[in-house]
């Protein structure tokens, strides 16, 4: 299996992305190249001068100013690569890992690919004896999605693949029944797709929904609900709130990432149990065709990406995945994604 340049450890070598955070917190990422010099309005640093040194080290650019150089965190990396649909935040991604319970070897399958985020972290989980099988209704971001993890590591990924098409239609051509462990769907209408999904999963096998809003989680809940091929539903969501510690300073952060989506997991019964019927108190769980019509994605108002802006998104995430590949065009200095000058200064990234 080819060695990950995202996952690398010990020195900086070449073709190492390279997270450099300047006296006011700034951030910016290069890949390293002989020869190559980053330049900020304050000065440069040459490439030659971070490579071979250990990760975590400081280096000073011509103006005597010193930077923090460590290899940017998967967390970094998602938070800062080019975008053609919403990402899965780190803290969504975490929660999907450990309620999914991903691990290593595992067959997976994810719907829809986005950018790219979500499949970073589930083929880390998986490992290199895993199986990711992640499927798209747009081409334009399945090819961000490609050129991000070709990115991160360096090449494509073998046990990676990206189908393109409806998953209703493309499941049951890509995998066998009974043969995957764990389906992730982060999509509009996941309720749509529980039918085919439940023909997937192993008996036991996890589905996990990710989805924004409460009407949307009622839908699938109750779609889950209905196949009477799984555990009783389980919903959350996460929210993160930092801190502020600075001696005896200690207070919580004047901002937060709060609601950015619910995540709703069940597990599949083996063929013929019969789930032991639960007692509750009686509630309001009819709904009629209006409720239903408000559910559906048009009532929803799903974003859209202009093409515009997704055209130079793939172009971005293109120009990444060669310059990180090895195969940078040097006669055009098309090195990389959001190269803003000469000599692979690229344009801040988030501090994620």
């Amino acid at each position: 299996m080819t060695e990950s340049r995202g996952e690398r450890s010990g020195p900086f070598r070449i073709g190492d992305r390279v997270q450099l955070t300047g006296p006011k917190g700034r951030l910016h990422t290069i890949t390293l190249e002989p020869g190559k010099v980053f330049h900020s309005h304050k000065g440069g640093i040459a490439h030659d001068a971070i490579i071979g040194l250990p990760d975590g080290s400081v280096v000073a650019n011509e103006a005597g100013i010193e930077h923090l150089a460590l290899r940017p965190l998967l967390s970094d990396f998602v938070m800062s690569m080019p975008r053609g649909a919403a990402i899965v935040y780190p803290k969504d991604a975490a929660q999907i890992l450990a309620q999914a319970d991903v691990f290593p070897g595992a067959t997976v399958v994810e719907a829809g690919v986005g950018s790219g985020a979500l499949s970073l972290w589930l083929l880390r989980a998986v490992g290199p004896q895993g199986r990711l099988y992640s499927f798209e209704r747009r081409e334009e971001f399945a090819e961000v999605a490609r050129g991000n993890v070709a990115t991160f590591h360096g090449h494509d990924p073998e046990n990676w693949s990206i189908t393109l098409g409806d998953l209703v239609e493309a499941l049951p051509q890509t995998v066998a029944e009974a043969s995957v462990d764990r389906v992730v769907l982060d999509m509009l209408a996941p309720w749509e797709c529980i039918d085919e999904v439940s023909r997937a999963l192993k008996p036991g096998g996890v589905v996990l929904c990710y989805v924004a809003t409460a009407t949307q989680l009622s839908r699938v809940a109750e779609a889950i609900r209905a196949t009477g091929d799984y555990t009783e539903p389980q919903a959350n969501e996460t929210m993160v709130r930092g801190w502020h510690v600075q001696g005896l300073a200690v207070r919580p952060d004047h901002r937060m990432v709060a609601h950015t989506g619910f995540l709703i997991t069940a597990r599949r019964l083996a063929p013929g149990t019969v789930l032991p019927e639960l007692k509750r108190r009686p509630a309001k769980t009819e709904f009629s065709a209006e409720d239903v019509e408000a559910w559906t994605p048009g009532a929803l108002g799903e974003r859209t990406v202009s093409d515009k802006s997704l055209r130079k998104r793939v172009r971005l995430a293109d120009a990444s995945a060669a310059k990180s590949r090895g195969g940078g065009d040097p006669a055009t200095g098309d090195a990389g994604a959001g190269d803003a000058r000469a000599g692979g200064t690229e344009t801040p990234g988030s501090a994620g």
